[in-house]
């Protein structure tokens, strides 16, 4: 899914009212409507207090909009104007018009502290956000903060239209006060970056995008900044296999790491490699992995270094398709003099990891050796050794843009939303949980994404498409463990379930949800042991 920019959500709306003859109003009137549809078939009528705040732009108009529709189905319904300024647009205008034809209520009008001081908020109650959208360049008088604190202190669940009022969707927020805190939001035609990003993310629980009737052929056409990966995305990188196929036909990866007491790193990263689809897997490691490894994964292979403790001499005689770094690695002199070594020689394709990172962090002139499109897997304190500190989450994407851009690498950046940067391109993927944060889960990652690229998949779709698969192999394993009891090795186990899941249309998805629900509860309580 694209995710468009403000500047390229105001084009489509203009373009849209060209190419379809209708009016900005017509197309405010179809907005609110939309979210009139999206309310009424989930409220189906229930008398809960509805407050809905406008502001006097456009966000007020769509506001206004499903104020009226509400009213006119018969829900109790309060309507507010935040009259913070003599600035309305036309299509606020026309709309507080329209509302004042369908109830003797007129919306109340807001100006400062005291005007809603008196308003009784109860925590059963919806408040409609429809405040301020996503031209808003400037944090909120002070008053209407006040005001959305009193939202906060409600604990009313709180609906957001288009985006949080006062969230920004191109800056940092100055002052946290200042934002409306949604429980879910109502996003138009595209999500915004911000619902993705630490920083802001947690200002709407939950979102969802109501489709709005933007212009189909302007959305095609448009590039975007960003791409907002699912299974729809990965699906066409997907390459099935031949009948006639064999081992050789799918790669062989080289997985180099491990040290004294982290040949577990490697365990896992091979494991996950072989599981994502590689034909062969090597693992080179110091020789106190050799035993350890040839024992617990018999499908891989293994060569050692001559050192038994660390990595000091990187010398193989097989050519891997790829070759996944860092995992376990240490940082020793004599690791790291082994590694410069290695890089200014090599030229197969790299996914590098965790002390391959901090190796060359140290040391940035590595950075020229990396082949081009080599992908570096970074979490956070990895990322800033490499780019430097950062402002915050638009600072950080515009580093790692730049960077990705000097030294042609692609980097994905590991969190929540894990996204991979390359050039000026950003794909946020949208699967995976908290239960992952949990050691190894980066080494699995490294071993996927090296197995895909093993298999002929670029590098950059087999990022894209190997970070998706990390996510949902771990959401199918969170149903049998939890957050708190995943493991890596989970994900590894269930990334056949997150293939199988590609091919699985929505009513088989939500048949097998409902076979589990039902499984769940069949099973017998656990007796109590006598005393």
């Amino acid at each position: 899914m694209k995710v468009l920019s403000k500047e390229q959500i105001y084009e489509g709306d203009k373009l849209t009212a060209e190419r379809q003859n209708i009016s900005s109003t017509d197309l405010m009137e179809r907005a609110g409507t939309q979210i009139f549809n999206w309310m009424h078939a989930r409220m189906q009528g229930a008398q809960v207090p509805i407050h809905v705040f406008c502001g006097i732009g456009n966000n007020g108009g769509d506001g206004l909009v499903l104020a009226r529709h509400l009213i006119t189905h018969g829900y109790n319904v309060n309507c507010f104007i935040i009259n913070c300024s003599d600035k309305r647009s036309k299509d606020f205008l026309i709309n507080y018009d329209r509302i004042k034809n369908v109830t003797k209520d007129w919306p109340i009008l807001l100006s400062c502290k005291e005007d809603f001081s008196e308003i009784v908020i109860e925590e059963r109650d919806i408040i409609v956000d429809a405040v301020f959208g996503i031209g808003l360049n400037r944090p909120p008088v002070d008053w209407v903060q006040k005001l959305f604190q009193k939202f906060k202190e409600s604990k009313a669940f709180t609906l957001a239209i288009d985006v949080p009022s006062g969230l920004y969707t191109d800056k940092k927020v100055e002052n946290e006060e200042a934002v409306v805190h949604a429980n879910y939001t109502i996003s138009f035609q595209s999500p915004k970056l911000v619902f993705f990003l630490p920083e802001t993310a947690k200002f709407t629980t939950q979102w969802e995008v109501l489709d709005i009737g933007i212009d189909r052929e302007y959305l095609k056409q448009a590039e975007t900044e960003v791409e907002l990966i699912a299974k729809n995305e990965v699906l066409p990188l997907y390459k099935s296999r031949d009948k006639f196929s064999h081992k050789g036909m799918y790669g062989h990866v080289l997985i180099l790491g491990g040290s004294y007491g982290k040949i577990g790193a490697v365990n896992l990263a091979s494991r996950s490699a072989l599981s994502s689809g590689a034909g062969l897997v090597t693992a080179y490691v110091p020789k106190c992995g050799y035993h350890s490894l040839q024992s617990s994964i018999p499908e891989v292979m293994v060569l050692t270094d001559k050192n038994e403790a660390e990595i000091t001499d990187i010398n193989f005689d097989i050519e891997p398709t790829v070759i996944g770094l860092g995992i376990g690695l240490g940082t020793s002199n004599e690791t790291s003099k082994a590694l410069n070594g290695f890089l200014e020689t090599n030229s197969t394709p790299l996914v590098i990891d965790a002390d391959g990172l901090n190796i060359i962090s140290k040391n940035k002139d590595l950075l020229k050796f990396l082949p081009e499109q080599s992908v570096l897997t970074p979490h956070p304190k990895e990322l800033e050794r490499l780019i430097g500190k950062w402002s915050d989450d638009f600072d950080k994407l515009k580093k790692a843009k730049a960077f990705s851009k000097k030294h042609k690498v692609i980097v994905l950046i590991k969190g929540a939303h894990s996204i991979t940067v390359y050039n000026d391109k950003l794909y946020v993927n949208t699967t995976g949980n908290p239960g992952m944060a949990t050691g190894g889960t980066g080494d699995v990652l490294t071993g996927i994404i090296s197995g895909f690229i093993a298999q002929d998949y670029d590098p950059l779709s087999a990022t894209i498409f190997g970070t998706y698969l990390h996510g949902k192999s771990a959401d199918i394993a969170l149903e049998d463990f939890g957050y708190q009891s995943l493991i890596a090795s989970h994900i590894i186990e269930n990334l056949g379930e997150a293939y199988i899941d590609l091919f699985k249309q929505p009513e088989q998805e939500e048949a097998q949800q409902q076979q589990q629900k039902q499984a769940q509860q069949r099973k017998p309580k656990p007796k109590k042991p006598r005393r």
